[in-house]
């Protein structure tokens, strides 16, 4: 892997930025892996991440999906209260989103601790709180994906798999900037996307000129 990795970043120059154009088409030619692996896409904002007025949360459906099939975790009812039992009682998850109906919140508060630090915390800011739980899952299992700053006010996100078109990754990228920039709050200190960059997985990062 070291020397495939050399030989990526070889056909990058670190000192430029790349039109997205150019960087979709760099991101996978140096992919590294053997398998098909994720095209992603990194943004470091201007937020000051510990200020909750400046948390970006929300949720964007990319046109062609992420190709990644996401695994749903419903909390209804009692089959929603067996799976918080469970759980409270392993602290295991094994889902990528969880949807609740309004409900289901306050019987979820005992297993935050566990659901928070994942990300997995339903919320109305990303349409997972919702009292048409169907419409959700249905949303999100046709592409509908969540995205939100990590704690250092940087966003990551998936844009597709190496074996998409060129184009199919260029319009997943241009609607997740616009999904971004529609949340774009005022009153920052600094710009709002301060850089932008692309790459493969396990790949080189290409910055990219937005």
């Amino acid at each position: 892997m070291g020397k495939r990795f050399t030989a990526a970043q070889k056909e990058i120059d670190i000192t430029k930025n790349y039109s997205p154009e150019e960087a979709v088409v760099l991101a996978k030619k140096t992919a590294t892996t053997k398998f098909v692996g994720s095209i992603e896409v990194h943004v470091r904002l201007g937020i000051d991440p510990k200020q909750t007025s400046q948390t970006v949360r929300t949720t964007v459906t990319l046109p062609h999906g992420s190709g990644k099939k996401m695994k749903i975790a419903v909390f209804k009812g009692a089959e929603g209260e067996q799976l918080i039992k469970k759980i409270k009682e392993t602290g295991q998850v094994d889902f990528d989103i969880a949807i609740a109906e309004p409900a289901m919140m306050p019987k979820l508060a005992v297993i935050a601790k566990i659901l928070g630090p994942k990300g997995l915390m339903p919320n109305p800011k990303s349409g997972t709180v919702t009292s048409d739980v169907p419409k959700a899952v249905q949303e999100f299992e046709s592409g509908k994906t969540e995205f939100k700053n990590d704690e250092s006010g940087n966003i990551h996100m998936i844009l597709g798999k190496t074996n998409f078109s060129d184009g199919q990754i260029l319009a997943n990228f241009k609607t997740f900037l616009d999904a971004l920039n529609a949340v774009k709050m005022g009153g920052l200190k600094k710009e709002f996307i301060m850089n932008v960059s692309i790459n493969a997985t396990m790949g080189p990062g290409i910055k990219v000129k937005i």
